[in-house]
């Protein structure tokens, strides 16, 4: 009997996993660590989040990527320089073993309710009874796809999370859908690796991140403009700093204010690197197979526009739902009480289901946007961790 397993060895995984771990809680975690990141990420790319949004969370204040940057000599600043993937998996690489050497690199193949709590089945056979159980799954599970690309094989369309290297396509024609960061990041390197790419999308223009200036920061901006680690403004401040006073909202308002907020937007870093015939504007009508490759068609400012490629990229985001969960028991599923298939929560992540909670994209919905970002760790990690803790003196008190 555990009293506590976390699913997930994700940012939002392994960060509750080190707070737990300093204070000797009880748990275990089950996962691949960082496997976004590692696997699942285009290589030579640079991450959208800032320097200062980019740790992993944990007690001691030495274990940010700016502590590890300055003992590692690598590049960093809080907002100036972009991260680079490669020295962002080599930080959550040295965090984990530092941290939670604990981890079980294996994966949950059954979750479901158990005579004291629950039953969680592993891919090598192994059961493990727990009394509480902490979901941190990331984006894996929610990858989205249009209606019109699901019945293209996967040699002819993919979406962008199953695509690594670029460079794959050097020679070909790469048609690439959408106008957010993965659209940009992985026309600008396929176009660098010597891929013929075309970019479209619904969008009429590509929204950038403004370009940092430290020269134009002063007292007056930062009171008009706030800063916070999912963007500046006023609406990125309160969504970052305030999420319990985000949860106490109206659903209504919430559900619309974390489906429009920080919407598709490439990093400032990628300005003016673009080089791929953008087709902006256009709306996707149809695909099949042609020849070979693919033939897309979509309706524009013009018209009706075709389009043949070798391969098509979906880089048309996630959206995350619990029934897509494959581990998750489905008499389980059906008693966590949901908005749009993700979970309502408690103040401390707790879904309807007693002992069993969520953090990370799934509570988006329940403390705003800034559970899709790797910096919302830094808020659920130590106050769910203390909420644990205090569950487990609990029980052990009564017995």
């Amino acid at each position: 009997m555990t009293h506590t397993v976390i699913i997930g060895a994700g940012p939002y995984g392994l960060s509750l996993a080190a707070h737990l771990a300093a204070a000797k809680a009880d748990f275990r975690i089950f996962g691949k660590p960082l496997t976004t990141w590692r696997d699942h990420m285009p290589k030579g790319m640079q991450l959208k989040s800032d320097g200062f949004a980019s740790n992993l969370s944990a007690p001691d204040p030495d274990s940010t990527l700016k502590a590890w940057s300055a003992r590692n000599g690598r590049e960093y600043d809080d907002t100036l320089i972009p991260v680079e993937l490669a020295n962002f998996t080599d930080y959550s690489a040295w965090f984990q073993t530092r941290h939670v050497p604990m981890l079980e690199d294996r994966q949950v193949v059954s979750l479901a309710r158990g005579p004291q709590g629950f039953t969680v089945r592993l891919d090598d056979g192994e059961q493990v009874e727990a009394g509480r159980v902490v979901m941190t799954v990331g984006i894996n599970w929610f990858t989205h796809v249009p209606e019109e690309l699901k019945a293209l094989p996967p040699d002819l369309a993919s979406h962008s999370y199953f695509t690594r290297d670029l460079g794959d396509f050097a020679g070909k024609k790469l048609l690439i859908l959408g106008a957010g960061s993965s659209a940009v990041d992985m026309a600008v390197l396929a176009g660098e690796a010597g891929a013929d790419v075309t970019l479209l999308a619904r969008a009429s223009f590509i929204r950038y991140h403004e370009v940092p200036d430290p020269d134009a920061e002063s007292w007056l901006r930062s009171i008009v403009h706030p800063s916070s680690g999912i963007g500046p403004g006023w609406r990125s401040f309160m969504c970052s700093n305030a999420p319990l006073l985000f949860r106490s909202m109206p659903e209504r308002l919430r559900l619309r204010a974390t489906r429009r907020h920080l919407g598709p937007a490439p990093g400032w870093f990628m300005r003016g690197k673009l080089k791929a015939k953008t087709l902006l504007s256009h709306t996707l009508e149809s695909a099949r197979e042609n020849g070979g490759g693919v033939l897309v068609t979509a309706h524009g400012p013009d018209g009706m526009t075709r389009v043949a490629a070798d391969h098509m990229i979906a880089a048309t985001g996630y959206r995350p739902d619990l029934r897509r969960l494959p581990f998750l028991d489905g008499g389980l599923r059906e008693q966590i009480a949901h908005v749009a298939h993700t979970p309502r929560l408690s103040v401390n992540f707790e879904t309807s289901v007693p002992g069993l909670y969520v953090t990370g994209p799934l509570a988006a919905n329940a403390f705003g946007p800034l559970m899709r970002f790797m910096v919302g760790a830094e808020y659920a990690a130590p106050r769910l961790a203390a909420h644990l803790r205090k569950m487990a003196a609990k029980k052990q008190a009564v017995a």
